[in-house]
């Protein structure tokens, strides 16, 4: 078989010429379509970029809405410190002696002179029971010896009138004037026998009075340093025994105790209006007013011990907790007792006429009308439209939207 072989310019002629051929009408509107779809992709891809979730997440500082209180605007200076009791005893007994009964415990209230702790006292009261016996014993000898007094005081002045007469011979007068002097002696004898058996009796009683151990004045318990069957003793450095039964402190003596630098120290005087917050009760505030400043400086920490008392009595109070006490120009009044919700002023911005913030949901920003107060310091109140806690966008860029993607910046 033979194979054919055309020349080259015979199959260029073989070729479609596209250039003349003319497309139909149903090829036109596909066509269109087409454009028409890929503008609307391009549209709606951009759309999402600007304000939909292709845009990136707006880098944005956060802060929240807090509890503020009006003294704030009103504090010349802030200082930090304890509660401080200025009366506190540790009580112990002045004898050594084993503790048998002991009525309190931490947290409980004694009364002035209260028996709050017994130490065994079997053998004092044994010496106290013989002091008693020596006083009657002496009592009773002064009785006899009153008697004698009083028989040798008619004997001897019968004896003189007897003499004067010359009835009796002078010798039986100076026997019973002799014996009168004997009396009167026994009888001062015999009272100061009674007077050293009473001294003796006291020192008895006194001695058991050290096995009572007794509040010095109305407090509350706050440790307990021995237990029934320890050795209390004054000395403390004795073996095994412990030197305080319980510790006690007056809680009408509370102060707070703060230290104040030198270079603010014209800031504060006597009498000055105090605002107190304990770090136990973050959202309650104290009246309080400067009671004394010390006068001493502390050259280590060039600073000057204060002490604050609290106006009003609260039984939450209590010994060593932390405080701060921050000094105001002016004292407060009942309103500005009250905590008020408040934002930072870098959050609010203008928007038609109205004021609002960005709060933070679900990593979105979302425009909240609000309703603002007066400035307290370097924030703001807010009388509605947000609540103590929420989190809002602070110093907002002018191209943040509501629903705008954000994500909170690293301090």
């Amino acid at each position: 078989m033979h194979e054919v072989h055309m020349p080259d310019e015979d199959l260029s002629r073989l070729r479609i010429d596209k250039s003349r051929i003319t497309p139909t009408p149903a090829r036109r509107r596909r066509k269109g379509w087409y454009v028409a779809a890929a503008c609307v992709v391009v549209l709606v891809l951009a759309a999402l970029f600007v304000v939909g979730p292709l845009r990136p997440a707006t880098e944005v500082q956060v802060a929240n809405v807090t509890q503020v209180y009006p003294a704030q605007a009103i504090t010349l200076l802030n200082a930090s410190g304890y509660v401080v009791a200025q009366r506190k005893s540790a009580l112990a007994s002045k004898v050594t002696g084993r503790l048998i009964w002991l009525g309190v415990e931490e947290g409980s209230g004694v009364k002035k002179d209260q028996v709050i702790a017994r130490l065994e006292s079997e053998d004092v009261e044994a010496s106290k029971a013989q002091a008693e016996a020596n006083v009657r014993n002496a009592r009773s000898n002064i009785e006899f010896a009153k008697a004698e007094l009083n028989d040798a005081t008619l004997t001897m002045n019968r004896s003189k009138d007897l003499a004067a007469k010359g009835f009796i011979a002078q010798a039986e007068y100076d026997a019973a004037l002799a014996r009168y002097q004997k009396a009167a002696a026994s009888v001062s004898a015999a009272e100061a026998a009674l007077k050293a058996s009473t001294a003796a009796l006291e020192a008895a009683k006194v001695a058991l009075e050290y096995t009572q151990i007794r509040a010095p004045f109305d407090a509350v318990v706050l440790t307990k340093n021995a237990d029934i069957g320890d050795i209390v003793s004054p000395i403390s450095g004795a073996a095994n025994a412990k030197a305080a039964v319980v510790t006690i402190a007056d809680m009408g003596s509370l102060q707070v105790e703060v230290d104040v630098s030198e270079s603010s120290l014209e800031k504060v005087k006597r009498g000055q209006p105090v605002e107190i917050q304990l770090d136990a009760f973050p959202d309650s505030r104290f009246r309080g007013q400067v009671h004394m400043i010390v006068p001493t400086a502390d050259r280590s920490k060039a600073s000057v011990m204060v002490k604050i008392r609290f106006v009003d009595a609260d039984p939450r109070i209590l010994p060593e907790m932390s405080a701060k006490a921050g000094f105001l120009s002016r004292p407060i009044t009942a309103e500005e007792e009250k905590p008020r919700t408040a934002v930072n002023r870098a959050a609010v911005v203008k928007k038609n006429g109205r004021d609002i913030l960005y709060m933070v949901q679900s990593n979105k920003a979302a425009e909240t009308p609000v309703r603002l107060g007066p400035a307290i310091g370097d924030m703001r109140e807010v009388l509605e439209g947000v609540q103590a806690g929420d989190r809002i966008v602070l110093n907002p860029p002018a191209t943040l939207r509501s629903g705008s993607r954000i994500k909170v910046a690293e301090r």
